[in-house]
């Protein structure tokens, strides 16, 4: 800063210049802590909303049906897999019959049936995977930690020499 000092004169002309680069700076290239104040700001605001949504939740009639129906689609397909295989063995050939009815099914249907049913359950999996979280760790006690500071040699070795 000696060259730059002498060059602007007073440690107050340099703190401007350096006030002004970082201004210019950040209309080219955003402010990376503000961004992320910003956009926690953002996710703070939107759990709150969230939560006052729910706050005063009364279950009822029409809520426990559209619970029933959102558990129906896995037990739905699960048992109506294994009811093919039983309805195969019982009418072979109306089951083969049938068999040949979905041969003639557009492909375009099929690749939309997988996308919904792929979509369904991806977004049970992203549900879960994001409610599961991580429990906080816990922290060990005062008196453990002293303990085992005791016990360590080179801690010992090491307080010696900075006492």
């Amino acid at each position: 800063m000696g060259v730059i000092g002498a060059l602007l004169g007073n440690p107050s002309a340099v703190q401007a210049v350096g006030t002004a680069a970082s201004s210019v700076a950040e209309v080219f290239t955003p402010n990376a802590t503000k961004k992320m104040e910003r956009a926690h700001e953002a996710y703070i605001a939107a759990l709150d909303e969230h939560g006052e949504e729910f706050k005063h939740a009364r279950p009822g009639t029409f809520d426990a049906i559209v619970n029933g129906l959102n558990r129906m689609p896995r037990p739905m397909l699960a048992l109506g897999t294994l009811s093919l295989f039983v309805y195969a063995m019982i009418d072979p050939i109306s089951f083969a019959q049938r068999m040949v009815g979905l041969g003639y099914v557009p492909e375009p249907l099929w690749w939309l049936l997988g996308a919904i049913v792929s979509f369904y359950f991806g977004a049970r999996e992203a549900h879960y995977f994001r409610a599961r979280g991580g429990a906080a760790p816990v922290a060990a006690p005062v008196a453990a930690a002293a303990v085992q500071a005791e016990d360590n040699p080179a801690l010992a070795e090491w307080r010696g020499m900075a006492g």
